[in-house]
């Protein structure tokens, strides 16, 4: 259970960098269980050619999987959210309760920049509370050697050069870049690794550009990730500061074409 001060703490690290880290969120016994199922569903899956970039890329539903429905109703996990203010996140809302099983196969390659944000033409891009998040829970520890996270701090909320240079996430056309696109897979001068180990739970701010290194071990690198999402167009009990005009503003029966491009509403 986190503490009231380390809880204020974690979220503030969430609220300015788009990220945070709950530590040994998962017993030994319960990852024991979740790496044995995830070896399992992976020798039994062929990996896309369009996914080399993120590894093994297997969604598993938590009405087909009693040890996923298990994960996304984990308690502790849920409690650390309570304690940070997240309480009213939950399993994407709009779909039934999934994971997506990813991994870093031995000798893979580096996972490209970006951000996983789809409504970037909605006023709530401007939102100072994340409003849709990741929970990462590794299977292994992870550091620059296998792979590790690496994020751009604060990109959830400014735009920054590289913003303007991706190319937009996944589908629509990050997963068929070259090997060595100079901008897809370059260092950047804000970027800050994110190592982690086993049992470890990291959220992360949708909007947060991220990314991934090659995996130069022979051993594969695994986590499982739902994204939750808290209630649209209301403002979270904790937040006592200013609430931008353009959500003030915003028209809730609006219809707002989804779009991976971060646009106006990310100033720099």
């Amino acid at each position: 259970m986190l503490t009231a001060e380390v809880a204020l703490a974690k979220r503030e690290h969430m609220l300015h960098a788009g990220y945070a880290l709950i530590e040994n969120i998962l017993p030994q016994d319960f990852l024991d269980e979740l790496r044995a199922e995830t070896e399992g569903l992976i020798a039994a899956h062929e990996e896309a050619p369009e996914h080399r970039f993120q590894g093994q890329h297997i969604k598993v539903a938590a009405k087909d999987n009693a040890l996923i429905k298990k994960l996304l109703t984990w308690a502790p996990a849920y409690q650390a959210l309570d304690a940070m203010g997240f309480g009213d996140f939950r399993p994407d809302r709009d779909r039934p309760a999934e994971v997506i099983i990813l991994t870093k196969e031995p000798g893979g390659p580096p996972l490209y920049w970006h951000q996983d944000w789809m409504w970037w033409n909605d006023p709530l891009s401007m939102s100072p509370w994340p409003e849709f998040m990741s929970l990462s829970y590794y299977l292994t520890d992870t550091a620059v050697e296998n792979g590790c996270l690496k994020v751009i701090p604060g990109s959830h909320l400014k735009r920054f050069p590289i913003h303007d240079e991706l190319v937009p996430a996944h589908e629509q056309g990050a997963r068929f870049v070259a090997d060595d696109d100079p901008v897809m897979f370059r260092d950047d001068p804000n970027q800050a690794f994110v190592p982690v180990k086993a049992g470890d739970l990291a959220l992360m701010d949708a909007r947060i550009l991220h990314a991934a290194g090659k995996n130069f071990t022979d051993q594969r690198r695994t986590l499982v990730l739902s994204w939750h999402r808290r209630p649209t167009g209301t403002v979270p009990d904790y937040w006592k500061g200013a609430v931008p005009p353009a959500i003030r503003e915003r028209d809730p029966k609006a219809e707002y074409e989804g779009s991976r491009i971060p646009r106006a509403f990310l100033k720099p």
